[in-house]
């Protein structure tokens, strides 16, 4: 009989901590999806950048092309694994580029007054709509698995199973201060 008790608390314990790891799995997967969202996003955003900054060539060739160059040199590709300090690096390139281009509709009317132009911009926007929900989604997700390896009795599972605390992207202070694009 003891035998039998010692064996259905073997089993419990055993279905506990298969569901444990599971469990964490599947939140650590959530997260790693946030962000390649956020990748893809990005990547296109980058893309309506491009044609943004294609379309201000004819205005102010050697600033486009040396902006173009910049922007390049320093994209890097957002994936699953890629830490939210990588996010922030690629919103300050596009920030940046942003900011640049705009001065450029400042001194030419006619790009700003553009059609082309006008869709380019809302394409920015669009996307940075996209990244600004898929934070939110990474965030969710990030608490959600932090929450659970702190608490008690998980988190005596979580290091052993190799999950750990995930930082959460910031706010980015300057696109507060991001002039108007429109």
């Amino acid at each position: 009989m003891t035998l039998i008790i010692v064996a259905i608390i073997v089993v419990v314990l055993i279905s506990w901590i298969i569901s444990v790891q599971r469990r964490l799995v599947a939140m650590d997967e959530n997260i790693n999806n946030a962000m390649s969202q956020i990748g893809v996003q990005l990547s296109s955003r980058f893309d309506a950048l491009t044609a943004l900054l294609d379309l201000t060539k004819g205005y102010a060739a050697h600033e486009a092309t040396t902006l173009i160059e910049t922007i390049k040199s320093r994209r890097s590709v957002i994936t699953a694994t890629s830490t939210p300090q990588d996010v922030l690096k690629q919103e300050g390139v596009i920030s940046e580029a942003l900011g640049r281009i705009s001065m450029v509709a400042e001194r030419y009317p006619e790009l700003k007054a553009n059609e082309n132009y006008a869709k380019c911009m809302n394409a920015v926007d669009s996307y940075e709509k996209m990244v600004r929900t898929s934070r939110l989604i990474y965030n969710d997700s990030v608490t959600k698995l932090n929450r659970e390896i702190r608490m008690f009795p998980v988190s005596l599972l979580a290091a052993p199973f190799g999950f750990h605390a995930r930082d959460y992207l910031e706010a980015v202070e300057e696109k507060a201060d991001m002039p108007s694009m429109k």
